[in-house]
C-alpha cells in the first residue's frame, strides 16, 4: 500500500477542486491509501521563523508529509497560477534548505475550473515548481478538469461518468507511475 497525500489548493468550503479531490477516493486503485493533507492553517512562510522552534503547524505538516510516499496536487487557477495557500505549503515543505519533504516523491497534478481552459496555467506553473523540488511528475495523461460546475450533484458527488472514467484511468496510471518512479530512486 502506497501512502499518497492529496493536497487541495483551494480553501473554499464548497470548492470544485475539493469535490474533484474527494472523487479520487472512489476511483483510486486499492494499492493507494489516499489521505487529505490540509494546508489552510499553515502560517505564511517567513525565513525569520525558521528557528530551533518553527511554528507548530509547519512542524506537523512537515512530519506528516515525510510519511507520504507520493502526492496528488489538486489546484484551481488564480491569475494564471496556483493559489497562495498552495504555494505557501510548497515553500513550507521545501525548507529549511537541504531538508525538503518533497524531494524524490512522485507527484500528480490535477487542475480544476468551471471554465473551458481547465486551469491550464496553474497546472503548468505548478509543474515548473515540482521540477525544482525534484518531484518526478506524471506526464501523461495530463489532468485538466473543465466545466467543473456541471459535474456534481447537490451533495458534492461526481455525477459525470466520463469524468469518473478519466479520473479512474488517471489514478491507475498514477499508481503505476509511483511504482516506476520509486524503482528508479
Amino acid at each position: 500500500m502506497t501512502n499518497v497525500a492529496v493536497i487541495v489548493g483551494s480553501l473554499r468550503k464548497d470548492s470544485f477542486t475539493k469535490k474533484v479531490a474527494n472523487a479520487l477516493w472512489d476511483v483510486a486503485p486499492s494499492s493507494l491509501k489516499l489521505e487529505h493533507v490540509e494546508i489552510g492553517a499553515l502560517p505564511l512562510y517567513n525565513q525569520d521563523l525558521e528557528t530551533a522552534s518553527p511554528p507548530a503547524e509547519w512542524v506537523a505538516f512537515r512530519d506528516r508529509m515525510r510519511g507520504m510516499q507520493a502526492v496528488v496536487f489538486a489546484t484551481p487557477e488564480y491569475n494564471r497560477s496556483v493559489p497562495g495557500a498552495l504555494k505557501n505549503a510548497i515553500d513550507v515543505g521545501s525548507r529549511p534548505y537541504g531538508k525538503s519533504i518533497w524531494s524524490g516523491k512522485p507527484a500528480g497534478v490535477i487542475s480544476v475550473s468551471p471554465g473551458n481552459l481547465s486551469a491550464f496555467g496553474a497546472n503548468h506553473h505548478l509543474r515548473q515548481s515540482l521540477v525544482f523540488l525534484d518531484m518526478p511528475t506524471l506526464q501523461q495523461p495530463e489532468a485538466y478538469i473543465g466545466g467543473a460546475d456541471k459535474l456534481f450533484d447537490g451533495a458534492g458527488k461526481l455525477t459525470n461518468d466520463d469524468t469518473r472514467k478519466f479520473l479512474q484511468k488517471y489514478m491507475a496510471t498514477f499508481a503505476a507511475w509511483i511504482e516506476r518512479a520509486t524503482l528508479k530512486s
